[in-house]
């Protein structure tokens, strides 16, 4: 069932595409920050992940609406679920979590979307550490119809059930895992990220065609089959085969190669500075390659999901 009241705490990044989900479903959504500016900013982005949501023809029912609210406990006073969506600061998410459970009923369920701190870590200190759960979206959270649905230690199964059902019911797919330090999505995100900056780094290939070759020969067959499933058609006796020989060769960095920390000393942080593996010429230049990779999201969304 859809929450009849949803808060989504932190409006920058990740909230105002959650916010923009849950209310198109039929939730009275109250997105909420520290920052006034912040706020302000995330009507925007609010406005357009709405747009978006009406391009991918995203479920919807009626009733749904996102108010903006810089007071944390009018925020989560009488919602049925709470999403946080602050930095990723583990003492940040422990005190904003003892106040979720102060300001909130029994009943509600005490969500965190972080990408990688232990849900266990962040309840530890709560009364009712059973009514906390990861719930982790992808970015971009509205296009992104999967969520990783994490339990904590103590997290109830009825939490858990809860939850389950409240994203089904709103068209995204609920993936449920063990706790680990990244999670599923993570783990192998940044252990293919790891892989691709070290065949950069080392001369391998150049990075425009390290993307074309991720792009076309991973992404495109992942994205239609699935690794597990890609395993059959490729045969297990081929993986086994290859990965006796490859498996060594591959990068075991465990810290973060120079490409990176290079440019992030020089504040080359990739859109977000105008600059970091590829040079934009301007906030204009930035923009048009975001509203092109949206449009792409669009276009692969509704194909997959007519599969």
């Amino acid at each position: 069932m859809i929450p009849k009241t949803t808060a989504v705490i932190g409006a920058g990044t990740m909230g105002p595409g959650i916010a923009a989900t849950l209310s198109r479903c039929g939730s009275a959504v109250r997105l909420n920050d520290v920052s006034a500016e912040v706020l302000e900013r995330s009507k925007a982005a609010t406005e357009l992940a709405s747009t978006v949501l009406e391009r991918v023809e995203a479920p919807s029912a009626p009733g749904g609406s996102v108010t903006f609210e810089q007071d944390l406990e009018a925020a989560v006073r009488g919602a049925d679920l709470v999403i946080e969506a602050v930095p990723e600061k583990v003492d940040l998410k422990r005190e904003i979590f003892a106040k979720f459970e102060e300001y909130s009923s029994p009943e509600t369920i005490l969500a965190t979307n972080t990408s990688g701190i232990p849900i266990s870590d962040i309840a530890v200190s709560l009364v009712h550490p059973e009514r906390v759960i990861g719930m982790h979206w992808s970015n971009p959270p509205h296009l992104i119809p999967m969520i990783e649905v994490v339990p904590g230690e103590k997290t109830s199964d009825t939490v858990r059930e809860r939850l389950v059902g409240i994203i089904k019911d709103f068209g995204f797919e609920p993936v449920v895992e063990r706790e680990v330090p990244g999670f599923v999505e993570n783990r192998i995100l940044y252990a293919i990220l790891r892989e691709c900056v070290s065949l950069v780094e080392r001369g391998v290939v150049s990075q425009a065609d390290m993307d074309t070759v991720v792009k076309w020969g991973i992404g495109y067959k992942l994205a239609v089959i699935g690794p597990m499933r890609l395993l059959d058609m490729a045969g297990l006796d081929i993986y086994q085969s290859v990965a006796s020989f490859l498996n060594r060769d591959l990068s075991k960095e465990e810290g973060v190669s120079s490409l990176i920390t290079d440019r992030t000393e020089k504040g080359q942080l990739g859109m977000k500075s105008i600059g970091g593996m590829y040079q934009y010429a301007d906030q204009d230049d930035v923009n048009a390659h975001r509203a092109r990779i949206a449009a792409g999201l669009v276009a692969v969304r509704k194909t997959l999901s007519s599969l």
